[in-house]
């Protein structure tokens, strides 16, 4: 009995027309990328478990891809490495799929560091994995569109990063919410609420209000040994509501004794001015409940929201005081944000956004009516893409009525039909699918025709 074929939970199969949507993403955050400067790197698929192991946390490292070393993976394992998970990963997987773009991107940094110029901007789009749960708008193989500047600690960058977010999906058509806080006012707000040991503890937990609710929040930083008093601490700054400048002065005066909460406060009023006067078309909202649940981030951290379409966030990054660091080359400051390629198809697909153009293949397909009408079709179809004209030959000799489907099934907008009558008169007649409109013209012209042609 013949297998019956599928491919892993949480991955997906993209047909042409998936594929034409997909690649209309990637154009637009692309050529905004380019726009700001940014330039274009490639990392392996594959890096070694040790260059991600502890950089994303536990939860994190427990969502790692890990490939199982080629042979007898477990020989000479010692039955006490079993009892922990990571220990017996490096002894039997020296590789691992990546799981986001920039600890990757850390590394290419500090391995070519003297062949590139800071402060470096990069740009990547490629694919990473996690191990997680397959469920609406979370899938274990996707696409991030990253970027990146790294070796400067200014500000500026942190608005370029808006400014790219407002461009990209304006440009879409999608209204969002760009979500800003500093990682450094939660640190204070740790120091505040007494329990500065358990900074990672209360951001992991922060980061899951969106998914679990303010009560599950609270259960688990009691469960990780926060007292009542300090979660009333940091409980009303997770539900402060009011403008950006209201809500800066409030955590203003919740953080005064914190040395470096308000330090925090302090880069965030500033990045929040320099945004008022950037002229920014989306709209921008200080989220103080906003945590980012990975451990590299040490200032303002970003998350973006569709507004119109409910899923997860489809954007998000940071700022990381030293990531490179664990690569050995210390203090380079660097700042990101991640455009989620898969999530932001669903929102384009689920508000009909995607151009009209995108699924079609070609502009104009020509008919097959037998071997002299494709020897007087050859040249005019080589004319056309010497143009810049996608088209095609239906390859088989068959009746209209099958062309005609062939045609519409693609998205073909335009059907050239030859015939006896078009080969004498030397003409093209031309059916608009859409309309059901026709007409005739010269077959030297059909190049220039086809390029504003609306019948």
């Amino acid at each position: 009995m013949p297998q019956k074929p599928s491919i892993p939970k949480g991955t997906r199969d993209f047909g042409p027309s998936e594929m034409a949507g997909r690649n209309y993403i990637f154009s637009v955050v692309r050529s905004v990328f380019r726009k700001y400067g940014y330039q274009c790197i490639e990392t392996p698929s594959l890096e070694n478990l040790s260059t991600l192991l502890g950089k994303y946390g536990d939860e994190g490292d427990k969502l790692l891809f890990k490939i199982l070393n080629s042979g007898d993976a477990f020989a000479g394992v010692e039955p006490s490495a079993l009892s922990n998970s990571n220990s017996l990963s490096l002894k039997v997987c020296e590789k691992g799929l990546r799981y986001d773009l920039t600890v990757p991107f850390a590394r290419f940094v500090v391995q070519h560091q003297n062949e590139i110029s800071f402060p470096f901007k990069r740009y990547q789009i490629q694919p990473v994995w996690r191990a997680d749960r397959p469920q609406k708008g979370r899938y274990r193989e996707f696409y991030q569109c990253d970027v990146d500047v790294i070796g400067s600690k200014s500000l500026l960058n942190e608005l370029e990063l808006v400014q790219i977010v407002d461009d990209v999906f304006s440009r879409m058509g999608v209204r969002v919410c760009i979500k800003i806080n500093n990682r450094k006012i939660l640190a204070g707000l740790a120091e505040v609420c007494g329990a500065p040991d358990k900074l990672v503890d209360i951001t992991v937990a922060i980061d899951k209000i969106d998914k679990i609710g303010l009560s599950a929040v609270k259960e688990e930083l009691s469960e990780k040994g926060l007292s009542e008093s300090s979660i009333s601490v940091i409980e009303p700054v997770l539900t402060l509501s009011g403008s950006n400048a209201e809500k800066l002065a409030t955590i203003g005066r919740i953080l005064a004794s914190s040395t470096v909460g308000c330090k925090g406060v302090e880069e965030l009023g500033t990045l929040m001015k320099l945004v008022e006067g950037a002229a920014i078309r989306q709209q921008v909202e200080i989220d103080l409940s906003l945590a980012r649940g990975l451990n590299y981030y040490t200032g303002a951290i970003f998350e973006v929201k569709a507004l119109d379409f409910q899923i997860g966030s489809i954007c998000g990054g940071g700022r990381y005081d030293d990531l490179t660091g664990i690569f050995g080359l210390p203090n380079m400051s660097g700042v990101g944000i991640s455009f989620g390629a898969d999530r932001i198809y669903d929102v384009l697909g689920g508000l009909n956004l995607f151009p009209a153009d995108t699924d079609a293949a070609s502009r104009v397909l020509f008919t097959n009516m037998g071997d002299a009408e494709v020897a007087y079709t050859l040249p005019i179809a080589a004319s056309l893409r010497g143009e810049g004209v996608a088209c095609e030959i239906y390859p088989d000799v068959a009746k209209l009525r099958k062309q005609f489907e062939y045609a519409d099934r693609k998205g073909i907008p335009y059907l050239a039909i030859i015939g006896g009558d078009e080969i004498a008169g030397g003409i093209v007649t031309i059916k608009n699918l859409s309309s059901g409109l026709q007409q005739s013209f010269p077959k030297e012209d059909l190049a220039s025709i086809l390029g504003f042609l609306e019948l």
